[in-house]
């Protein structure tokens, strides 16, 4: 693509600018498999699919390393589809359209990608290359990471040969992850009655939007905004002062996304319609005030509408707005052991209304500690039961202990020292990355994981810092090279 002449390291731009081409959202992965596949084919690698759709082309070792440990490099081909609330963007049929803004590149009103579209792009240029030196290669391509962690559940034991793995997903440059959070999702159904919309009322639809939204385990603790909360308080609030009746209320769409827009349909008593719009503009106000300087382009809306159908008969709304209003969000605890790192979050992801007069909450909780992980997730099915509500668990997924032993981890640090001057930061990460299940599968695997500099992924502000790019590639070429024997 045009939009990356120039840039280095040409090759990785080149397949990130191709992979940008290709629609890739998460469980409908066709397009991208069939892609990687032909660049298997094109390049005569050994290549192979399993039943989950993970794909794994092999490379052998460049002369004179052949005798070292085989490393599986490990990228996600899905990504997280978010857009602006007024951008028109198909995800299953358009292409990411990419642009340079400064000393990053983002995407027109859409997610870029970069999670993990930049780690697929680093696999394709050295699979591509003739003069990278390297021991042999498994470059392991997984399914459905951002929705369901699909392609490493269900990974088989023998599909991959080598005990070192690198995984590319990381979001730092200049950080080595050798840990993450396990987690598990929560969903809440309520049924609800409906009423006659009351005599000589007025519609609105209340909007929240403009927030910054981000990754529900990297960005958590940031202290953004929640639209499902922000929205859920003020009608809330103002539920008994003006008779305020709930048509619809919906917002956020992915359990591993901070919720970046909402919006409800409601009636509000004519009477009450001019204190009704007094109260929404000192509660905006407010609200601007409680977020000053971290979310700078929140807007709240509110217009008036055609006139619902019908509205929530009023005990089940309020089992709804109660049931949103105590559901905890955000960190609930800071590690005792590694200073500065979330160890149990819960993020209130999405709240969709449904035919049959069914609602769906879906919720994410995390945490380096599988029990506390249980508790916090307990804690928020809690909350849900009080409504009445069915409450189902995912099967959740496993954290990764890291292991300040480990073989790779000393090598990429030195690496990293020779390379730059300084030492990298090792650290955990409260966001989940598919290590802790592959080390389920392989228990003898050595790990690290790393990548360049992103910033506000599974938002429309996703961006990635193009000099840190290039410092991660020429860091994971000299890892290659320093690779030990067999």
């Amino acid at each position: 693509m045009n939009v990356f002449q120039g840039l280095e390291p040409k090759d990785v731009w080149h397949y990130f600018g191709e992979i940008c081409q290709v629609p890739r959202p998460s469980k409908r992965e066709e397009r991208i498999i069939a892609y990687l596949v032909d660049f298997g084919k094109k390049h005569q690698l050994t290549t192979k699919t399993d039943e989950a759709g993970n794909v794994l082309i092999v490379k052998p070792a460049t002369k004179g390393y052949e005798n070292r440990r085989t490393v599986v490099l490990q990228s996600h081909m899905d990504m997280v589809c978010e857009k602006n609330g007024d951008t028109h963007h198909d995800f299953f049929k358009d292409p990411i359209n990419p642009k340079v803004e400064g000393e990053w590149v983002k995407a027109e009103g859409t997610t870029l990608g970069a999670d993990d579209g930049i780690g697929m792009a680093s696999q394709l240029a050295i699979l591509a290359s003739k003069d990278i030196e390297h021991p042999e290669l498994e470059c392991l391509f997984t399914v459905d990471e951002e929705t369901g962690l699909t392609g490493a559940f269900a990974l088989e034991k023998g599909f991959l040969k080598g005990r070192t793995l690198i995984n590319l997903d990381s979001e730092d440059e200049g950080e080595i992850f050798i840990g993450c959070a396990g987690g598990i999702d929560t969903l809440a159904t309520l049924s609800y009655n409906i009423r006659p919309v009351p005599t000589k009322s007025t519609a609105f639809k209340i909007q929240v939007k403009g927030l910054r939204g981000g990754h529900s385990g990297d960005d958590i603790h940031k202290g953004y905004g929640n639209a499902n909360k922000i929205l859920n308080r003020f009608i809330w609030e103002t539920s008994r002062a003006y008779n305020v009746r709930v048509y619809k209320m919906e917002g956020g769409n992915l359990r591993n996304a901070i919720p970046r827009e909402a919006f409800a349909i409601v009636t509000v008593k004519k009477k009450y319609v001019e204190d009704f719009e007094k109260d929404f503009s000192n509660y905006c106000k407010m609200v601007f005030r409680e977020l000053k300087g971290v979310e700078t382009k929140l807007t709240f809306d509110l217009n008036k509408v055609e006139m619902p159908r019908y509205v929530m008969k009023m005990r089940d709304q309020w089992s709804l707005l109660d049931a949103l209003y105590a559901c905890p969000n955000g960190v609930i605890a800071m590690s005792h052991e590694l200073p500065g790192l979330v160890e149990t979050s819960t993020n209130l992801a999405s709240i969709k209304f449904h035919e049959g007069n069914l609602i769906e909450i879906v919720t994410s909780q995390r945490s380096s500690i599988d029990s506390s992980k249980r508790d916090i997730a307990n804690m928020v099915s809690s909350v849900f039961h009080l409504a009445e509500a069915q409450v189902q668990h995912s099967d959740g997924y496993p954290g990764w202990k890291p292991n300040k032993n480990s073989e790779i981890l000393k090598i990429a640090e030195d690496s990293y020292h020779k390379l730059f001057g300084h030492k990298p930061v090792v650290r955990a990460i409260h966001a989940g990355l598919e290590c802790g299940l592959f080390l389920e599968k392989y228990p003898e695997m050595d790990m690290i994981s790393i990548g360049p500099t992103l910033r506000n992924v599974h938002s429309p502000d996703e961006k990635i810092n193009i000099a840190t790019v290039g410092k991660f590639w020429d860091h994971l070429l000299d890892v290659l090279k320093n690779i030990p024997k067999n």
